[in-house]
């Protein structure tokens, strides 16, 4: 799999294996907060077996954008995938820029969603 690699501005520079990464590739990550109508926030947890931040709590939904995808088409592809979700209605968040052991801009996405919705 391809994943697209961009620069300081977030514009596509070129596509790489998602594998063949040095530590100055920057790469797009999309994420999913889930919360209802009481405001309670749906968390995932990371599989301890993930080489990137195993056990850790964060989105309900995450994934890693490849080559042919916007943010938003993969965010939707993965909460069908991981969650089983369709036809949900986006809200566009924060695009943010991390920088830790990988280097990423994340861009943020919520729904609200309640069990009776489902």
């Amino acid at each position: 799999m391809k994943i697209p690699i961009v620069d300081k501005n977030d514009d596509v520079i070129e596509y790489r294996e998602r594998n063949d990464q040095d530590a100055n590739a920057i790469y797009r990550v999309s994420s999913l907060w889930i919360r209802n109508s009481k405001g309670e926030i749906l968390l995932a947890r990371r599989a301890f077996s993930k080489s990137h931040d195993p056990g850790k709590w964060g989105p309900a939904v995450a994934g890693t954008v490849e080559e042919g995808e916007t943010y938003e088409s993969n965010i939707i592809k993965e909460a069908e995938e991981e969650l089983g979700l369709t036809n949900i209605q986006l809200v566009s968040g924060a695009r943010l820029r991390k920088r830790t052991n990988y280097n990423y801009f994340v861009q943020q996405f919520s729904i609200v969603l309640d069990k009776k919705n489902i």
